[in-house]
């Protein structure tokens, strides 16, 4: 028994360490790029056309900037600028910060996590225009929906108070090193609890539990455990798995497809949605906003777009 066991631990530390050195290889050269850009003061030039649409889901325009640093860079950097701003000459009410945040959650830190769907196998450029549409369809309805029902119209009220950042490139690389070494102990934590659950065959009893809800979008019972994890834990992880599971010849390239835009579109759902409301966000409105949203619009692209992906030359397997 204690062999078998060291034989598991080793077979698992290795798949932590390979899958978690094929996400250090696609997140670093990003990490360094995008702070790049945030040291020479660019990423405020992608807030400029994203006013207007910001208007779109009943924002201010200045809001722009909020969502562009958390496109470039995560949920943290967005809400940092957003709570440096200077106040307006009307607070932001509780819908309008809901929005705000159901926005970013969708879409953040895309060219890290776009960088890792596309190793997955799936197109960059096809995820990334998915998340950007999908965050601005998203708002336009949730703004829609909250004002034609006079639903939290009390100003938002923020209690997150921002940090001071690290001023120095040392702080920020011991910052950025300490959260890769933590996704690599949660990835091996994960591999050791999938291999757990699937020797007791509770993997078996929650795959045929989700299969009529997640079949609904495309997504085969091979698939429904990780995606559950990345629904929960977030895109880096689910996404680390899935890896694992493409590279073994495990999953179809629909599951995956399926599998990932779910994930892109509503991940580390229980986490993130908590983070917003730091800032005023309704919890019920951004989980259920994002959740009901998502499912949709993966339920009608697993239709429209699943078939086609193995198609030879078809312009969904090149874009997707």
């Amino acid at each position: 028994m204690s062999m078998a066991l060291a034989v598991a631990a080793k077979k698992a530390l290795a798949d932590a360490v390979r899958i978690s050195l094929d996400l250090y290889k696609v997140m670093v050269p990003v990490i360094i790029a995008v702070k790049i850009l945030k040291e020479l003061d660019l990423i405020a030039y992608l807030a400029v056309p994203l006013g207007p649409l910001m208007e779109l889901a009943g924002l201010p325009a200045d809001m722009g900037l909020v969502w562009a640093t958390a496109i470039l860079t995560n949920i943290y950097g967005g809400i940092l600028v957003y709570v440096a701003l200077p106040p307006g000459p009307d607070p932001l009410s509780v819908a309008q910060v809901t929005v705000l945040s159901t926005m970013i959650l969708i879409a953040h830190n895309l060219p890290v996590e776009g960088r890792i769907t596309q190793k997955c196998g799936v197109g960059f450029w096809g995820q990334t225009a998915l998340r950007m549409g999908g965050a601005l369809l998203c708002g336009l309805l949730m703004h829609r929906f909250f004002a034609a029902a006079g639903m939290l119209t009390e100003p938002a009220r923020a209690i997150f108070t921002a940090a001071p950042a690290q001023a120095s490139l040392v702080g920020w690389a011991l910052g950025e090193a300490k959260s890769l070494i933590m996704i690599f102990g949660v990835i091996l934590a994960l591999i050791v609890l999938m291999r757990v659950l699937a020797r007791f065959r509770v993997t078996d009893l929650l795959e045929r539990v989700l299969a009529p809800v997640l079949g609904l979008m495309g997504i085969g019972p091979k698939a429904a455990s990780i995606t559950v994890i990345g629904l929960v834990m977030g895109l880096a992880y689910g996404g680390g798995l899935i890896m694992m599971e493409v590279q073994g010849g495990r999953l179809s390239r629909r599951d995956v497809f399926s599998s990932l835009s779910l994930m892109s579109l509503s991940h580390a759902l229980i986490e993130d949605t908590l983070l917003m409301t730091l800032i005023g966000a309704s919890m019920q409105g951004t989980f259920f906003g994002r959740l009901l949203f998502s499912m949709l619009v993966v339920a009608v692209l697993s239709r429209l777009v699943g078939p086609r992906l193995s198609a030879p030359g078809s312009v969904a397997g090149r874009l997707f």
